[in-house]
């Protein structure tokens, strides 16, 4: 996927009603898999005061917003129209989450029909307006 970062948003929405381990670990989950699929949000590694070196975070905020379940659910709905189409769309639902192999994952999610799918949380990237227009009124997951 070609970036621009000054014309691109990305934003993760998780359901605040998950335990504050699995809220962690989907935003975790999401985070790494937008990061590998862009390879661009990585900055250089940066030389504090003392000389000690710190590995390079992200250059850009990925705020992280509250959605319930049915929200979730309407954005990946809404998300899978052509309209939405050159966005960058992360998943993470019940159906992962209970796998301990990815090999598990890819048989369950086989055997399990979309309509099945609860998503845990989402991770969006992609043009500005449009990502601010999915989820522009959701709140801060704080």
């Amino acid at each position: 996927m070609q970036t621009d970062l000054k014309k691109n948003k990305c934003v993760l929405v998780i359901n605040p009603e998950l335990p504050l381990g699995l809220i962690a670990n989907t935003a975790m989950i999401l985070g790494l898999t937008i990061g590998n699929k862009t390879g661009e949000f990585i900055g250089s590694d940066v030389v504090d005061a003392s000389g000690q070196q710190h590995l390079g975070i992200t250059t850009i905020p990925i705020p992280i917003l509250k959605g319930t379940k049915e929200k979730l659910t309407e954005l990946m709905g809404i998300m899978s129209s052509e309209d939405y189409s050159d966005l960058l769309v992360v998943d993470f639902s019940n159906v992962a989450q209970m796998c301990l192999t990815y090999d598990d994952y890819i048989s369950k999610a086989a055997a399990t029909p979309q309509e099945e799918f609860e998503y845990l949380g989402i991770g969006v990237y992609g043009d500005s307006k449009k990502v601010t227009k999915l989820t522009g009124s959701l709140p801060l997951l704080r």
